[in-house]
This record gives C-alpha cells, structure tokens and sequence, in this order.
C-alpha cells in the first residue's frame, strides 16, 4: 500500500444497498476504514462491515450534503477522497462540483453538470456513434408519442436513470398498441425507444479512469451465466479485459467525456455476435468487488493513480479460467441467506 494513500480519509457516499458494500469491502482489505455517508434504502448493508470506521444514516441525497459539506469539507492536508455507487447521488454531486471539488477528490468530469449530460442515454449512444461504435436504431420520443418509421418490436427506456421510473420505464413492445399501452405506466417524460434484440448475453466492463479521461484502465469484462428478457440475471462470469477494438473507441469517449473516477460500461451482444454500446455508469459497480477478488482492487489503483498520474507497471492481474461470482442482490431479500452471512461479515 502506498504510504501517501493512507494519509487520505476515504468517504463513500451512496444510497445503502449491495454496491457500496463491495466497495467497503474493496477499502477495508486494504486497510483502508472508510466514512460511509449512507441514503436509506430498503436494507442498510454495508452498516454491517467490520471496515466501516463510521456509518452516517441519512434520508436524503441532500441532507447526506449537507453533512458532507459541513462535517468533511474543511482544512485538509490531503483531500479526503469521496467515492459515489449510485446514479441520483453521481448525478447530484455533478450538479454541484464546483462546491466540493477544493475539498474532494471524487469523480467528476470537469464542469458542473458534465457526468449528468452523458447519463443521458439519448446523448451517450450519439457519442458512441462519433466514436465508431455500433448502436441498436434510437430515438428520443415524448412520452405518448409514436415515432414514424420505428420497427417493432422496442425496448423503452427513460432517458436518465435519474429521471422516471427507472427499471419500471422499461417496456418490451411488439406493437404500436403495446408501446402505447407502455405509456400508461411509464413516469419518464421523455422515453428513448430502441430497437430490442433477442440478445446472445450482455458484456459489462469494469474499470477506472484518471488524468480528465486520458488514462484508463479496463481491468475486468463480464458476461451473464444466463440471460433475462429485458432485464439482467445475478451471475456472471468474469474475466480480463479483451476487446481491444472497443477499447480504442471508449478510451476516445472518455477523453473527450473528460471523466475521472470507476465507471462500469455496458454492451449488448447480438445471436451474430454483434456487440451493441448500451451506455456508461459513471461509478462503482456491483460488479467492481470482482476485480478486487482477481488482484485489482479499482477503488485502491484509483485513488492510486490520481495522486500518481500514472499506472503502475504489472497492475493488470491475470485471471485463469475466468470466476464465477455469487450475486450479492440476495441479500435485499429480508434477511439474509445462508451464501450472503460471509458477504455482509466483511
């Protein structure tokens, strides 16, 4: 561990669920105790972790600020560093970066706002157009309205995971008269409506950037066991990063993105093999605690590579054979099973 690491307080700041506890996880085995700064949600997880050095329960993204800011945005001799899990709290602290951002080293892109444009999913497909990616047919449509032209069946989506509905905007539609039907129970005032395939798996890379996007890092790809219609299913295999040609093009989105911080980034993959962009989280995944089991701990080589502006020779670990990693989303069953009690121990 790098000696200059230990001198900076760690804080995480996420609504509580299974993802922030990775990322404790992820700290703690590094010697790291992390301030976890955490918005209710229906169980409170990493409160649990024998690694958290202080856990703050709040109801709110802003009253969770507001402690931030009051309790933490002081007088450092070295900036604590602040992690997000979410979307609402990425997108938040993005509206607000110009406040904290001579207190924190958190992830950004630059500007006040910058991260929330391209978590629109609408603004984040025509980038990865420019940049030479392959994307499923798109449009952005108000809310009960039916493009012309559009080919059945589509997938509908809002078009911000912080606008809407969220999961509950997302419709399979074979018909004018089921999108329209759609309509009815979604809550996002402006809907992207894409093409929906009969997908082959989907394929989520896990990595981190630095140096206002000019470094990256893709440490771990992941690929589902088996696939849900319209959704995801909780086991996946994982294994280093290989797709060298899409790289290029996400490393060119990142630079010109400007981003710093873990983000983790979605294709899916056609019955031909065709891999189509999905979009980019811009934060710690559920998946990220993987690459910490394989030797590449982002949270840490993140942190890491900020203060060094560099990464370390022989980061990359190789991960024989690929691991199978148990779901962690169980555990927001009530209670917990048998396979979660070693999950929330550490």
């Amino acid at each position: 561990m790098n000696k200059e690491l230990m001198k900076h307080e760690y804080i995480i700041f996420a609504m509580d669920h299974y993802n922030p506890l990775g990322l404790v996880r992820s700290l703690g085995e590094e010697g790291i105790a992390p301030i976890v700064i955490a918005e209710k949600s229906k169980t409170d997880i990493s409160s649990y972790s024998k690694y958290v050095k202080e856990y703050i329960r709040v109801d709110t993204v802003e009253e969770g600020y507001q402690i931030l800011m009051d309790r933490f945005a002081v007088g450092h001799d070295c900036r604590p560093f602040l992690f997000t899990c979410d979307d609402r709290t990425v997108e938040f602290l993005d509206r607000h970066y110009d406040e904290w951002k001579a207190f924190f080293i958190g992830f950004n892109a630059g500007e006040n706002g910058r991260i929330g444009k391209f978590m629109d999913k609408y603004e984040i497909l025509q980038l990865a157009q420019k940049h030479g990616l392959k994307c499923l047919d798109t449009v952005l449509a108000e809310r009960g309205s039916v493009p012309d032209g559009i080919e059945y069946p589509v997938i509908t989506k809002s078009v911000s995971p912080v606008v809407g509905g969220w999961k509950a905007d997302v419709h399979i539609c074979h018909s004018e008269k089921e999108l329209l039907g759609a309509y009815e129970k979604i809550s996002a005032p402006q809907v992207v409506i894409q093409k929906y395939i009969d997908k082959q798996n989907e394929y989520c890379i896990d990595g981190f950037c630095t140096a206002k996007g000019n470094i990256m890092f893709n440490a771990i790809e992941s690929t589902y066991n088996y696939t849900i219609p319209g959704y995801y299913s909780p086991y996946m295999t994982v294994n280093n990063f290989s797709q060298e040609g899409i790289g290029e093009a996400l490393a060119a989105m990142m630079r010109e993105i400007g981003f710093e911080g873990i983000y983790s980034i979605e294709f899916l993959i056609d019955q031909d093999g065709t891999y189509y962009f999905s979009e980019i989280n811009f934060r710690n995944s559920t998946w990220s605690y993987a690459s910490t089991r394989a030797g590449m701990n982002l949270p840490v080589l993140w942190a890491q590579t900020m203060l060094e502006g560099k990464i370390r020779e022989n980061t990359r670990k190789p991960i024989g054979g690929g691991i199978r990693r148990w779901s962690s989303r169980s555990i927001m069953a009530k209670g917990y099973p048998p396979a979660a009690q070693s999950l929330v121990s550490g």
